[in-house]
């Protein structure tokens, strides 16, 4: 599994494990509190004005506007600017835009519901899914007949789908029903999940239809047609020209052995009908188990939709943000030299491998530029060092008191 930029741990604990890390120093203590305190305030008020940015920029796209409340945004929804935000809010979330070689082995592979779905993807003008976290989980699967399997399956923590639809133009030219489309030409759709299967990564798309697959057909017709024509051919068609001729020629019909032989084709014919509905019922129990897994996504699993997973998407962006920078500001405030970013990045790693039995790969280079920004460190000779707690304290006040500067001078 590749290791990520992701920390799968809660600000407040991370907080709480750098404060011991100052046990015996009061003053160090109630002093990194504060500073943690203000730049979560800081980095939220920087999350607000992205996600009013976000909200206007989407709102001529948004598929649950009013279309007459969405006329509004005509020449103010800035599409170019909603995608640039958007992918920057994932980026400092931590997500990562799944590959399509990924994909498509998804399309070819599934891991609980065995069934193989059809997907339109010219239906968008574009898609993208990006994910956070990975584990993984043993789940007991069906195999044949009756037996279960207990197999390891990848689980995502957080998926989005990102959906843009084509203009109503593309549609007629192809022929769409407008009745058809689950949503309005030109929309933009968006929807985060929690734990998908990284194989079932097709069953968040809203226009999949379940196939049968090869194997799926195979078992159901081969059987049928071999089957069917050996016995008709064997039993049940030679006993009905055999009664037939014997009618004709005014034979007398042996119809013990006559009816025997025809009933003997029968029943092979209805257990052999038999064989082929159970076939054709276990693709219509995968279905069942599909609308199920989906009807469980939607209402279980997912997260936010539309203008309403901004705040999710902003919500773990900040706090990504703010665990990173946190972090960086602590392990160099403790070290008694100054540390180079490949020092400080394997420190970090280390600890988190040591402590906490997890292996991550720390984005240093955002933390530090952080830092840098709000001068709480610098860089000497590829050397990082940051000010002591007592001066970011009054720096980073500085900052956000500079953030509202609405002061005037007056004169008499």
């Amino acid at each position: 599994m590749k290791r990520e930029h992701y920390i799968p741990f809660d600000k407040e604990f991370l907080l709480e494990e750098q404060l011991a890390e100052y046990a015996g120093d009061e003053k160090q203590i109630e002093d990194f509190k504060k500073l943690f305190d203000i730049i979560e305030h800081y980095f939220h008020y920087e999350a607000f004005n992205l996600i009013r940015n976000l909200k206007q920029n989407y709102a001529l796209f948004d598929p649950d506007i009013h279309p007459k409340e969405r006329e509004a945004f005509v020449g103010k929804s800035d599409f170019s600017l909603f995608k640039e935000t958007l992918f920057k809010v994932l980026d400092r979330g931590n997500y990562k835009r799944v590959n399509q070689e990924t994909l498509d082995d998804a399309f070819q592979d599934s891991d609980l519901i065995g069934l193989k779905l059809a997907i339109d993807l010219d239906a968008y003008k574009e898609y993208g899914i990006f994910v956070r976290g990975q584990h993984t989980a043993k789940e007991k699967v069906s195999k044949f007949f009756f037996w279960k399997k207990e197999i390891e399956i990848e689980y995502y923590d957080r998926v989005m789908i990102y959906l843009n639809y084509h203009d109503a133009d593309y549609y007629k030219e192809k022929k769409s029903r407008s009745n058809k489309m689950p949503i309005d030409p030109s929309a933009i759709v968006l929807k985060i999940f929690k734990r998908v299967p990284k194989n079932d990564l097709e069953t968040i798309f809203p226009n999949a239809i379940p196939m049968m697959s090869t194997t799926d057909k195979l078992l159901l017709w081969v059987p049928g047609l071999v089957g069917g024509i050996s016995l008709l051919s064997a039993k049940v068609i030679p006993a009905l020209i055999k009664m037939q001729s014997a009618v004709e020629s005014g034979e007398t019909i042996d119809l013990l052995n006559s009816k025997t032989s025809l009933n003997q084709g029968l029943i092979a014919l209805g257990i052999l009908g038999a064989y082929l509905f159970r076939q054709y019922n276990n693709f219509v129990n995968k279905k069942i188990k599909y609308s199920k897994m989906l009807s469980d996504s939607l209402y279980f699993k997912n997260l936010g939709n539309n203008s309403g997973a901004f705040y999710s998407l902003l919500n773990s962006s900040e706090e990504e943000v703010l665990k990173e920078t946190i972090l960086a500001y602590s392990f160099l405030n403790r070290s008694e030299t100054p540390l180079t970013e490949e020092e400080l990045d394997h420190q970090i790693e280390s600890w988190f491998k040591t402590k906490h039995n997890t292996d991550l790969d720390f984005d240093v280079k955002d933390a530090l530029q952080k830092l840098k920004n709000s001068g709480l460190a610098s860089e000497t000779n590829g050397k990082w060092e940051v000010i002591p707690l007592d001066k970011a304290l009054i720096r980073i006040d500085e900052i956000w008191d500079g953030v509202f500067d609405y002061n005037q001078l007056v004169t008499d």
